[in-house]
């Protein structure tokens, strides 16, 4: 092993272990590829202060190009390495697409040709005085929004210890930002929920306690709005520990070639009380005989959420109407004559805790959480749920479930694939 192969290695390791030191959430790939780079950048250096070689390059400086240049390619982060003037010097496919070249690579192109982001020019500015930046937080918006986590190091020379440039790789934390607001949402939305029917019952019990135990009338009063907040807790919670089981994969979806007009029978009849007290009228226009590949009891649930739905939010003397729609895939439909969804709200319609008017939800005794478990359920059939709705015509829910049909199909074709991957692997 010739004694430039030995530095380069040397260097490449150095580089690594400070990588992966500095920053424990740094991924290995991206810490030796950094560690590849740095090695390719000090070789390139030497090359030209060094007398031009007359040989061919040895079988080790091409593997070791060749291992740099599929490490550059295959990692998903986005990497830049600047000279002291700011200027490109080498990049990866990553780094073009985050930065939207459509005109070529970002090599020599200086870094503010590339983006006006102070917080990412003041990192690599900082590294090339010798100061490391990690964690720097860096929002884009072109074409959408996204944050990254900017990790700049200085690249220095091996020799002489002099800072030669700077090395940045961007970590996508997109993901990572949305999830961490949907859980403060969520924390959010379940406090307000529960503190609403939470005050109401210690109004009331203080009321009670403070001397109206004895007036007969106002006791009943009272004791039905206190069981009356109590149940609306109780809902909820029960709906939040559906939802979180049914997203985490623990409730068991097992489809049954089922007859879908007794099944929407049922739901009518359990709903029966609450149509007649909106004064709402729910048909079942489900043809006799049709059948449809799902899980009788998680069907049955989507349905009651649906039609209560439609019954609570339609106008007094309005109609609720099941149907079901042949094609490629079952649709069932749940359509009322209510007052409608603004388009604005229909693209969120189903997220937890979302309501379209909240103090009339409420009032009206939901929890906010209908909409996503039926979604969540029609996802686990392999199905999905779509709503149709313009402002004084109504709304129209459907389910879209796979056939029995279509589910064998896909399984014969799976099993096929499986049995020709066997053959060829003998």
């Amino acid at each position: 092993m010739s004694r430039k192969t030995i530095l380069w290695l040397i260097l490449f390791v150095a580089l690594t272990a400070l990588l992966i030191s500095l920053s424990p959430t740094i991924t290995t790939v991206a810490a030796v590829a950094l560690g590849l780079l740095a090695g390719l950048l000090w070789a390139r250096r030497l090359k030209q202060t060094a007398p031009a070689p007359v040989d061919q390059p040895s079988k080790e400086e091409f593997a070791s190009g060749a291992l740099l240049e599929a490490t550059m390619t295959g990692i998903r982060e986005a990497l830049l390495v600047v000279d002291l003037d700011l200027r490109v010097v080498a990049s990866n496919p990553a780094a073009k697409r985050l930065f939207s070249l459509a005109d070529g690579s970002p090599n020599q192109k200086r870094l503010t040709e590339l983006t006006r982001n102070a917080a990412i020019y003041d990192a690599f500015l900082d590294a090339l005085n010798g100061t490391a930046r990690a964690g720097v937080k860096v929002e884009l918006h072109d074409p959408s929004r996204r944050v990254f986590d900017l990790r700049v190091v200085p690249l220095r020379d091996g020799a002489s210890s002099g800072i030669e440039g700077a090395i940045g790789v961007f970590f996508d934390i997109s993901k990572l930002e949305k999830l961490e607001t949907v859980r403060q949402e969520f924390l959010s939305n379940v406090s307000h929920e529960l503190r609403t029917p939470l005050t109401a019952i210690m109004a009331f019990v203080e009321t009670l306690e403070n001397g109206v135990l004895e007036e007969t009338d106002d006791n009943r009063r009272f004791l039905a709005i206190i069981f009356k907040n109590a149940s609306r807790m109780h809902a909820l919670i029960d709906d939040i520990l559906e939802l979180s089981a049914i997203e985490a994969g623990n409730v068991r979806v097992e489809p049954l070639e089922i007859e879908l007009y007794p099944l929407v029978n049922d739901v009518i009849t359990s709903l029966a009380a609450k149509a007649l007290g909106h004064d709402v009228i729910v048909n079942n226009l489900v043809e006799p005989g049709i059948m449809v590949f799902a899980d009788p009891k998680r069907l049955e649930q989507m349905l009651t959420n649906l039609v209560d739905n439609a019954i609570k939010f339609s106008r007094g003397g309005g109609q609720v109407t099941i149907r079901n729609e042949p094609g490629e895939t079952a649709r069932i439909t749940v359509q009322d004559t209510g007052e409608g969804i603004p388009a604005q709200h229909l693209d969120r319609l189903f997220e937890r805790f979302y309501r379209v008017d909240r103090a009339r939800s409420r009032e009206l005794g939901g929890t906010g959480l209908g909409l996503a478990i039926v979604k969540h359920l029609a996802l686990a059939h392999g199905g999905e749920v779509r709503v149709q709705s313009k402002l004084g015509e109504g709304s129209t829910f459907c389910i879209e479930l796979p056939t029995l049909t279509q589910i064998t199909d896909e399984r014969a074709t799976l099993t096929q694939a499986l049995g020709a991957l066997r053959e060829w692997s003998k």
